[in-house]
């Protein structure tokens, strides 16, 4: 598992760098850390640039030091909204608050991912995430082209929102069941059957949602299940009270009837869940999540950005790719 408080540095290793108009090196970083209340040696301040530089955020510049990418940049930004050293998890609860969808009436919103791709790619994009529906959440999509009023669009680019899992917290909390999301990550997968997971990232105390640093990991392997049924898919897990497994487990069938699936595992007391720790007293759920359809587009070579959890939507205005 990734510790929170190593992300919590990173962010404000890349604020560092950010406001410096040349390469920053270690030394320095170290010092100005020391400054804003955080003790780092410039050893220890140097594993933290090798992970921005494995996730694309940072640039070395020989001995000269770092600089931030523009990926850097806009992760920044994103991960430093208003507080700017906030919780993704404070996003994430807003964002389930506002969910409203009814799977009996099946009317209503909600959370989606929204990804973009060059319209040049649009048809093959559409062909691949077909193909992975399995391994997501929905088959339904949302199409957002560059005049939308709704999202904005680059030109020449082409906005897809596909259902988050978080949609699940959103319904189980509507009908009155607590929920908690605990953690995202990288889920094994043999013959077709969920296994363990290989990696966790906790939803608490992090700036970066855990499922877009698998992303940026490149850390699965949904070829392989198309083409075999083993490999590795990015998945996340939350609790509920043991005492409402049995509600929530009928909600689940109700999203299912209205084509919101995902659902691997449910744990029985055990105390964790595909190697997922519970807390004693709750049940651990573990989904697939939504984004996995564009982890395979982008396997295959095809140039995606892929935004997790980005905002809600009707639900109704949803269509079957």
């Amino acid at each position: 598992m990734t510790d929170p408080q190593i992300e919590r540095k990173l962010i404000e290793i890349m604020r560092i760098i950010n406001e410096s108009d040349r390469p920053v090196g270690a030394r320095i970083i170290a010092d100005e850390l020391r400054n804003r209340g955080y003790n780092l040696g410039e050893r220890a301040v140097r594993y933290h640039l090798r992970i921005l530089d494995e996730r694309g955020f940072t640039e070395k510049h020989g001995y000269t030091g770092r600089s931030i990418t523009l990926r850097g940049k806009e992760e920044l930004e994103e991960a430093l909204i208003g507080d700017r050293l906030d919780f993704v998890i404070t996003r994430i609860e807003d964002l389930i608050y506002r969910t409203d969808y009814d799977p009996v009436t099946k009317q209503g919103n909600v959370i989606v991912n929204v990804s973009y791709v060059d319209k040049d790619d649009f048809e093959k994009t559409a062909d691949l995430m077909r193909s992975a529906v399995d391994y997501s959440i929905s088959p339904r999509v949302g199409i957002f082209e560059e005049d939308s009023e709704d999202i904005f669009v680059s030109p020449g680019k082409v906005g897809i929102a596909t259902v988050c899992s978080i949609t699940f917290d959103g319904v189980l909390l509507r009908h009155g069941i607590p929920v908690k999301p605990n953690f995202g990550g990288i889920l094994a997968v043999e013959n077709n059957e969920p296994v363990v997971f290989k990696d966790l990232i906790s939803y608490r105390g992090t700036s970066i949602d855990p499922i877009k640093i698998f992303l940026m990991r490149q850390s699965t392997l949904v070829t392989g299940l198309l083409q075999s049924g083993s490999g590795t898919i990015l998945a996340n897990m939350r609790s509920i009270p043991q005492s409402a497994a049995g509600d929530a487990r009928l909600l689940f069938q109700q999203l299912h009837e209205s084509d919101i699936g995902g659902l691997l595992a449910m744990d029985n007391e055990s105390g964790n869940v595909l190697g997922a720790p519970v807390d004693v007293g709750m049940s651990g759920i573990v989904v697939s999540v939504g984004v996995n359809a564009l982890a395979v587009v982008e396997e295959y070579g095809i140039d995606v950005t892929i935004r997790p959890v980005s905002m809600i939507m009707d639900y109704g205005t949803m269509k079957t790719l």
